[in-house]
C-alpha cells in the first residue's frame, strides 16, 4: 500500500499565522463589532424611508436627520411622559420581587404539605427532583450574569446610552452615503464577486429592516394591549411598568414572550389564585394572537429562516453578547439567509435543473436520433 503524505504549503502556513491574530483584533473589538452590528440593523429600519424621500429629489443626509430628529423627538415625548411612572413601577417591583418569589415558594411548599398527607411518595419524588430554592438562586444568578454582560459589551466602548447615540450617528452615515460605502467595499473583491455581492445589499437590507420594523411594532402593540389588560386585571399598580417589560423582551424572538410573562405571573399569584388564572390566560391569548395573527401579518415572511435556526440564533446570541444579542442576531441571520439563497442555493438548483434537461434531451447517438436521421 503506497505511503500518504500531508504536504502544507507556505501559503497555507502563512494564512493561518495569519488568521489567529486576525482573531484576536476582532475579539479586542468585538465592542465595536457590536456597534457595528446595532448600526447596520438601524440603517436597515429607516432606509424604506430615505429611498422614498429620494425618489421625490429629497437629499438623503436631509431625510435621514429630519428621521432622526423625529424618532428622537417621538421617544423623548413618550419618555418624558410615562417614563417616570414605568421606572418606579419597575423599580417597586425590584424591590419587592423577593416578597413573591418567596410567597411563590410558600404556597408550593403548602400544596406539597398538603399532598404529603395523601400522597407521600409523590411528594418524596418532587422534592428529590426539583429543589425550588436552588432553581430560584439559579434563576437570579442567570439572570445577573446574562445583564452583567450586556451591559459589559456596551461600557467597554464609551458606556451605554453615549454607545447608542454613536451607533445612530453611525447608521445616518450609512445612509445618507450609501452608494459610495458600498462601493468602496465592493471594490476590494475580484471580479464576478463585487457585483454579485454588491447586487445583495438591497434585498438584505430589505430582509433586515422589514424583520426589526415588524417586530418593534408588534412588541409596542403587545405593550398597550398588556398594560390595558393588566389594569382591569387588579395589578394596576405595577401595569406599566409589567407592559414595558413584557414589550421589550418580545423582541427576543420565542424567549421574549415567555420572560415576559414571568413578572406578571409572579405579581398576580400574590393576588389570588383566581388573578393568576386570568394573567395567565392573557398571556396565552395573546401569544396566540401574536403567532397566528400579528406575525404573519406585520413581520410576514421577512426573516427567510427555519423556526429551528432562528432559536438556535437567539440563544447563540444571548450567550455570547447577553440580551442585545438575543435582539440583534436574529435579523443578522436573516441577511445571511438572503445571501445562501441568491448566491448558493438557487445557483445550484438552477445548475442541477440545467444538468436534469441536458440528461433527458436526445443525443445525436441515441437510436432515435440515428433512426430519424436515416
Amino acid at each position: 500500500m503506497p505511503e500518504q503524505r500531508i504536504s502544507i504549503s507556505l501559503s497555507s502556513v502563512l494564512l493561518i499565522f495569519g488568521i489567529i491574530p486576525l482573531l484576536i483584533v476582532l475579539w479586542q473589538l468585538r465592542s465595536l463589532i457590536v456597534l457595528l452590528m446595532i448600526s447596520v440593523v438601524l440603517a436597515a429600519a429607516i432606509a424604506p424611508v430615505v429611498d422614498w424621500a429620494e425618489r421625490w429629489r429629497i437629499p438623503r443626509w436631509l431625510t435621514v436627520v429630519l428621521v432622526y430628529l423625529a424618532l428622537i423627538g417621538g421617544l423623548t415625548g413618550v419618555s418624558l411622559l410615562i417614563g417616570p411612572t414605568v421606572f418606579t413601577q419597575i423599580e417597586q417591583l425590584i424591590r419587592q420581587l423577593p416578597i413573591y418569589i418567596n410567597n411563590v415558594l410558600a404556597v408550593v411548599e403548602d400544596r406539597l404539605f398538603t399532598l404529603n398527607n395523601t400522597r407521600p411518595e409523590l411528594v418524596n419524588q418532587i422534592e428529590q427532583f426539583l429543589n425550588f430554592q436552588g432553581i430560584t438562586a439559579w434563576v437570579i444568578r442567570s439572570s445577573q450574569q446574562l445583564l452583567i454582560r450586556s451591559y459589559s459589551l456596551t461600557t467597554g466602548i464609551v458606556g451605554g446610552a453615549f454607545s447608542l447615540i454613536l451607533s445612530i450617528f453611525v447608521s445616518g452615515y450609512m445612509l445618507s452615503d450609501s452608494r459610495t460605502l458600498i462601493n468602496s467595499l465592493t471594490r476590494l473583491l475580484p471580479k464576478p464577486w463585487d457585483e454579485r455581492l454588491a447586487a445583495q445589499v438591497d434585498p438584505i437590507a430589505y430582509r433586515i429592516g422589514s424583520y426589526i420594523r415588524g417586530r418593534v411594532l408588534v412588541s409596542a402593540i403587545l405593550g398597550v394591549v398588556i398594560t390595558t389588560s393588566l389594569s382591569f386585571l387588579g395589578l394596576s399598580d405595577f401595569a406599566l411598568g409589567l407592559g414595558a417589560i413584557a414589550g421589550v423582551t418580545n423582541l427576543i424572538p420565542f424567549l421574549g414572550p415567555i420572560l415576559g410573562a414571568v413578572p406578571a405571573l409572579v405579581v398576580a399569584l400574590s393576588q389570588g389564585w383566581w388573578t393568576l388564572l386570568w394573567v395567565f390566560l392573557l398571556f396565552v391569548i395573546i401569544q396566540n394572537v401574536e403567532t397566528y395573527v400579528l406575525d404573519p401579518l406585520l413581520v410576514g415572511s421577512s426573516v427567510g429562516v427555519h423556526p429551528l435556526y432562528q432559536l438556535l440564533a437567539v440563544l447563540g446570541g444571548t450567550q455570547v453578547l447577553g440580551i442585545i444579542g438575543a435582539i440583534i442576531v436574529p435579523p443578522w441571520v436573516a441577511g445571511a439567509a438572503v445571501l445562501l439563497e441568491n448566491l448558493y442555493l438557487q445557483p445550484k438548483l438552477a445548475a442541477e435543473r440545467q444538468t436534469r434537461i441536458s440528461s433527458d434531451s436526445p443525443t445525436s447517438d441515441s437510436p432515435t436520433t440515428v433512426a430519424l436521421t436515416k
